[in-house]
């Protein structure tokens, strides 16, 4: 048993009960203080308290009851177990005696044994006591201990909730925002889009409209002061857009140079053109930046918002389909999306996929048209020029799929594969003797695009050593646009091909912008008159003297004249007496497929 068990207080009247007593208890390994009164046993508790309490009943001035019911009420003493030890063996007082708090009872006399085993009975009830309240203090303080534990955690966890809100709320106003103008991106746009779409759906009398926006000629400020620049006019250009505009407007920035807007609650399409105008009104006046003054225009494209519509990007597509129906009219304007557009728009786009399957499956034939020298009256050079066999629809013109190949990046490979077929049909009829004269020669048609690529030149050379063509005999036709898109470099390639022999003939001469020094600077062989001259040289005297300029123009520069377009007698006639050097046309010839032009050449014609 530990020492803190050990202590008892024996407060008793007697000497001789204190003496034998303290004489057992000691012996027995107790530590023994004495009281012969209660003032004396309250002063060795104050000094130290005891471990158990041995008390007589019967003492002067005030008897153990009373001590007992005492020491209950001292906090001090309030949980030391009080063992009564009295001659008094009535059942009455030891009732008595239990109710003020004792725990046990003792007649006197008494065997020291039976002492003892109280005692220690009392005094292990203590410990285990004593033990029960220190796990009790420690299993309440571990309670309180995870229950702050617990509020840390639940403080932290919340915290942590609402930091992650507050970083989702960021993380969402970035997704859904553009970074640099701070307006709704394309993804924002479109669920506003499909709330209007929906809101129109459910209630007839609400009215809205989309317009796409454009910027014209946004590219070429970009690429030439900067793309620090161009966002700082982005930027300029957001906050006029929204100036324009009420607050019940969105305003987004769709990508690039691209903004969407949101009409809604508006009467009728007549006010969505009204706030279109104002806004080329307002982007028309000169945007001050930092450092230049810049002057922007941009082209609208307007849809009124159908309720009939399945999906908000139908509606968006539709004013982008409008926007560059204004761009094609010239920019710098609105125009309203009508249905038929949408019809021209798939069509185009079946046109794109059919050109991509063409390609892959070389759906492309080479008509030959005849080129005639009129000093001879004989066919010299055929122009290659490239048809379409459509699966569905037959025979396609160039008119109508070539502008598309430019569009979508396809004319180059048209163009090598055309070159490629007419200079291996040719280096065949002569390697199959199907023609007599050596010299002809055969036109080919090259896209601005293709002088783009640094390894044209390559292309060309593999091309010839392939087929074994002579030089000579390939003519590569060019128009006037193609040397104003980066002179330095399309005269270098110009001059390479010169130097292989090559004949360079600029093609449509007169519809373009080139001034005649400008041309005069490039290795030309020839200038091709545009058809729409030659036709005019009948119907109008005083454009009659167009073509003579030109003939005088190619003479003057070293150069043959080619006039194409020619189909009738009457303008060969005035062709040969302006001392033309070739023509061109349906007086002589249609395009014909290659076996149809061989019989041609065989015939030996002559005009």
């Amino acid at each position: 048993m530990n020492r803190i068990t050990r202590d008892i207080l024996v407060i008793d009247n007697k000497p001789d009960n204190l003496r034998s007593l303290f004489s057992v208890l000691h012996d027995n390994g107790y530590n023994v203080r004495e009281a012969l009164t209660w003032q004396m046993a309250v002063e060795i508790c104050k000094i130290k308290l005891p471990d158990l309490i041995l008390l007589d009943i019967i003492m002067p001035d005030i008897d153990g009851y009373e001590i007992c019911l005492r020491l209950k009420k001292w906090h001090l003493t309030a949980d030391i177990p009080i063992i009564f030890m009295s001659t008094i063996n009535d059942i009455f007082d030891k009732v008595k005696a239990f109710n003020t708090g004792c725990v046990d009872y003792i007649t006197k006399p008494f065997a020291f044994e039976e002492v003892l085993a109280r005692i220690n009975n009392h005094l292990e009830l203590r410990r285990v006591k004593i033990e029960i309240l220190q796990l009790n203090s420690e299993l309440e303080n571990r309670v309180k201990k995870r229950t702050q534990d617990l509020e840390n955690a639940l403080k932290e966890l919340q915290h942590s909730i609402h930091v992650r809100q507050e970083l989702q709320t960021k993380l969402l106003d970035i997704v859904l925002h553009d970074s640099l103008t701070g307006l709704p991106n394309r993804v924002l746009f479109i669920r506003k889009l499909e709330n209007a779409l929906g809101q129109a759906k459910q209630e007839p009398s609400y009215k809205f409209a989309v317009l796409f926006l454009d910027c014209d000629r946004f590219k070429v400020i970009n690429d030439s002061l900067g793309h620090l620049v161009g966002d700082e006019l982005l930027v300029a250009i957001a906050h006029r857009l929204q100036a324009s505009l009420s607050p019940f407007d969105t305003l987004s920035r769709l990508g690039g140079d691209e903004f969407g807007i949101l009409l809604e609650n508006i009467t009728d399409i007549n006010s969505a053109i009204m706030i279109a105008e104002e806004i080329l009104k307002n982007l028309s006046i000169a945007f001050h930046l930092s450092r230049y003054e810049v002057f922007m225009n941009a082209s609208i494209g307007i849809n009124w918002g159908s309720r009939d519509y399945d999906q908000p990007e139908y509606l968006l597509r539709d004013a982008d389909t409008a926007m560059y129906r204004a761009k094609a009219l010239g920019r710098a304007r609105y125009h309203v999306f009508d249905p038929l557009m949408y019809q021209e728009a798939i069509k185009l786009l079946q046109l794109e996929n059919d050109l991509r399957k063409a390609v892959e499956r070389q759906e492309f034939l080479v008509y030959y048209q005849p080129i005639i020298s009129l000093s001879t009256g004989k066919i010299t050079s055929l122009e290659a020029l490239v048809r379409w066999q459509h699966p569905i629809r037959g025979l396609v013109p160039p008119i109508e799929f070539i502008p598309a190949s430019e569009e979508i990046g396809l004319i180059n490979e048209i163009n090598l594969w055309v070159l490629q077929t007419a200079c291996e049909t040719l280096a065949n009829w002569y390697e199959q003797k199907l023609i007599d004269d050596d010299s002809l020669c055969v036109n080919v048609n090259l896209s601005a695009r293709l002088f783009s690529q640094k390894e044209l030149i390559t292309q060309i050379d593999t091309i010839i050593e392939h087929t074994g063509i002579n030089p000579i005999n390939l003519k590569i036709e060019i128009t006037e646009s193609v040397i104003m898109e980066n002179s330095t470099a399309i005269k270098n390639i110009l001059y390479q091909l010169k130097e292989r022999n090559i004949f360079l003939i600029m093609d449509d001469f007169g519809t373009g912008y080139s001034s005649l020094s400008y041309l005069h600077s490039f290795p030309f062989n020839s200038l091709k008159i545009d058809k729409s001259f030659v036709k005019r040289m009948q119907e109008n005297q005083e454009n009659m003297g167009l073509v003579p300029a030109m003939i005088g123009i190619a003479h003057s520069m070293g150069m043959a004249a080619i006039a194409e377009g020619v189909e009738t007698p009457e303008q060969l006639a005035q062709l040969r007496s302006l001392n033309c050097d070739y023509a061109q046309g349906y007086l002589f010839s249609h395009p014909l497929h290659q076996e149809l032009i061989i019989d041609l050449i065989s015939s030996s014609p002559q005009w």
